[in-house]
């Protein structure tokens, strides 16, 4: 890769990663609205808390600085999966504005997903990333 297409993709990652570090400060702030919200949703409610925002935080470091950026995306990906599917269900949604909102952050989370997961393939592919503190974990040359 060249080093024009290294600093675009550094700049792709920090503009990926922007949300995700919002998201991070929003479940350690907001530790108890978090948790309260996700209490039928998921098994363990504290986890929606801070240790999620713990876990966006590492993951989007590790995409940024490059330190197994791999493994934050998959991270990221791993997020994104059940924040879909549990906490944005259009499909079971009655109130028209409410399933539109729903859908649209579902199909967000979705395309996220996808870009998540482009991240992995390329940097366990190429078994480089560039401007990083480490190589990528996975070989998938």
């Amino acid at each position: 890769m060249s080093t024009l297409g290294g600093i675009i993709l550094l700049i792709g990652r920090i503009f990926f990663v922007a949300l995700f570090l919002s998201a991070a400060r929003g479940h350690i702030k907001n530790h108890p609205r978090y948790v309260e919200g996700s209490g039928k949703k998921l098994p363990f409610p504290i986890l929606a808390g801070w240790p999620a925002g713990v876990f966006l935080l590492i993951a989007a470091v590790s995409i940024v600085a490059g330190i197994w950026a791999d493994i934050g995306s998959l991270m990221i990906a791993a997020f994104l999966i059940p924040a879909a599917v549990l906490f944005h269900p259009f499909w079971s949604q009655t109130d028209p504005a409410a399933r539109r909102t729903h859908e649209a952050s579902f199909y967000r989370d979705v395309s996220l997903l996808g870009a998540a997961l482009a991240l992995f393939a390329l940097f366990a592919a190429t078994g480089h990333v560039p401007f990083a503190v480490t190589g990528p974990a996975f070989n998938l040359h």
